[in-house]
């Protein structure tokens, strides 16, 4: 279990992320044609997955906007977005903020199974039952390179390392 922060008060997550060179753990989520996506899916791609508590929000709205564009210098990186909103909510967000091209949303409706193995899972506080804000970058072999748990849920993660890690 890992402490993190929602507005300043501590919330719990269920585990810990994936240690730099493990192999990551499987992805199960679902996208907006309510289709499963796998790693497998992405198979020898680099990967920056994004953890993110609703797409719908500010906070993550801004992140997916600045990976979207910031991927855009790394030709063969997909960038995964995965939250429990509805894929139905994952699409309209999507249409709306047509500056998002570059992101592959994931719901995690189905189950809760990859946020569980990721240790993003929020096990107390308003928002447990979904994920905390994390980013893991595998690399095209499905290796974990690098992560970040963000300590304060509200906050916005470090993109200049994440993206330098692809």
């Amino acid at each position: 279990m890992t402490e993190v922060k929602l507005k300043g008060t501590a919330v719990h997550t269920n585990g810990n992320l994936p240690q730099k060179g493990e192999k990551a753990p499987e992805i199960h989520g679902i996208d907006t044609d309510l289709k499963e996506k796998t790693l497998m899916d992405f198979k020898g791609k680099k990967k920056i997955i994004c953890f993110v508590p609703s797409l719908d929000t500010a906070v993550c709205s801004i992140s997916a906007q600045k990976f979207s564009e910031g991927v855009k210098k790394h030709p063969g990186v997909v960038v995964i977005y995965i939250s429990a909103d509805t894929p139905f909510a994952l699409k309209r967000v999507c249409v709306a903020e047509n500056n998002m091209a570059q992101i592959i949303p994931l719901s995690l409706i189905r189950s809760r199974k990859t946020a569980e193995d990721y240790g993003v899972l929020l096990k107390d506080g308003p928002l447990a039952g979904i994920c905390a804000r994390a980013v893991v970058v595998l690399d095209h072999n499905d290796h974990v390179v690098y992560t970040q748990l963000v300590d304060e849920i509200t906050h916005e993660p470090d993109y200049d390392k994440a993206l330098h890690s692809v």
